[in-house]
């Protein structure tokens, strides 16, 4: 089938960029008033730009495993999220580098070595570096491999391509597995090295892949109203995405319990420390705004059949779960950083919109760079006629 390309107004692609860059300018001043409050804004918001452009690179790979057709006719859109991560890295790990004192074990003032060696080994700050290093490499190479070559297809018609990505996604899946997990315990958890949690690893793909359906629904369905997959996606895959938004919503909700419920009942002081923190004064009505936005209202509000074929439901669902992703990650970081008193002003406010638009200006354009359709797809067919 044929396509209609992406066109963007040049109007607002000049309003993406100067929301993207006034918002890195409030970032840089706030660095000169409160240095660790801006660094939580930029590690939260590299953060997740990376891990949106980690989960597009995922859905194509699990697709790509499982021999599913359905999503083949929007498979553009998660390409394109991926193409966000060479810059989400980029800015991964400049974040790093600037708290990279920070995460050392000796910062933390721990003192003894003997009991916590491999602690003190792991947060040596050259293995810290090479290992974050390591992480983005890994999924920028493997990504791109995907998306080349399902582009390439476009222009040799050769079904090659399609074997070639069921061989590497078998790889990225297993990269992805073990990197995720390691990454999410530098960036994340050795924020405060003395505490830990055994499906820390699990509990961030959940997050991870939850706000990615969820960014992917108003990528479609936009592109399909702008005309690039108009008569591709259709009312059924997006009944399948709401399913899949509202199975992953309790699965990231079944993972929190199960991470909370274990430390409590255990009642260790090493465990424990991190959600008496989060769930005693200022901050437990923000943790239970992060339940209630990734979890009981897309499970309320996507139960009923056609809510899930719903343009205007799905939307409104799909920006109350991606608030929640960020307000999980901002009870992630900032309890650790800046202390026990959440702090939301201009500086969250402003990273929020720059990275937004940012990835707005990185999806248009790795979305413009190939057709919105792989047309010359071999399950292309059976995703358009495909019927929930």
């Amino acid at each position: 089938m044929k396509s209609a390309p992406l066109v963007v107004p040049a109007l607002l692609t000049r309003r993406l960029s100067v929301a993207t860059l006034m918002g890195a300018a409030v970032l840089a001043g706030t660095a000169f008033v409160a240095p660790d409050r801006a660094w939580a804004n930029l590690l939260l918001g590299s953060y997740f730009l990376i891990t949106m452009g980690l989960g597009g690179a995922l859905f194509i790979a699990l697709t790509n495993v499982c021999g599913a057709s359905w999503s083949v006719a929007f498979r553009r859109v998660p390409e394109a999220m991926a193409g966000l991560l060479p810059f989400g890295g980029v800015l991964l790990l400049v974040a790093v580098a600037v708290h990279l004192p920070q995460y050392a074990w000796h910062h933390h003032g721990q003192g003894d070595s003997g009991t916590f060696w491999f602690k003190e080994l792991w947060l040596e700050s050259k293995f810290f570096a090479v290992r974050a290093i390591g992480y983005v490499v890994l999924w920028v190479a493997l990504s791109r491999i995907l998306i080349n070559n399902s582009r390439r297809q476009d222009l040799d018609n050769s079904t090659a391509a399609t074997a070639a990505n069921g061989v590497t996604s078998v790889v990225f899946l297993a990269a992805f597995a073990i990197s995720i997990s390691l990454a999410s315990v530098d960036w994340i958890m050795a924020l405060e090295p003395m505490w830990f949690s055994t499906i820390w690893g699990v509990y961030q793909f959940s997050g991870l892949f939850l706000g990615t359906l969820a960014a992917m629904v108003p990528a479609c369905v936009i592109l399909r109203r702008r005309g690039p997959l108009a008569g591709a996606f259709r009312e059924e895959h997006l009944h399948d995405l709401g399913k899949l938004l509202i199975g992953f919503s309790c699965f990231w909700m079944y993972i929190w319990f199960s991470q909370y419920m274990l430390i409590w009942y255990s009642n260790i002081p090493e465990e424990t420390s991190w959600f008496i923190r989060r769930t005693h004064g200022p901050w437990g009505p923000i943790v239970l705004a992060s339940i209630l936005l990734n979890w009981v209202v897309p499970f309320f509000v996507l139960l009923p059949r056609p809510c899930k074929r719903s343009e205007s439901v799905m939307l409104k669902i799909a920006v109350v779960v991606l608030l929640g992703r960020w307000l999980d990650l901002y009870i992630m970081i900032f309890p650790s950083v800046t202390g026990n008193t959440p702090m939301f002003g201009l500086p969250e406010v402003s990273t929020i919109v720059g990275v937004c638009c940012l990835m707005a200006i990185l999806f248009i354009r790795s979305f413009a760079a190939a057709g919105s359709v792989p047309h010359n797809d071999p399950f292309l067919a059976d995703s358009l006629r495909y019927h929930a």
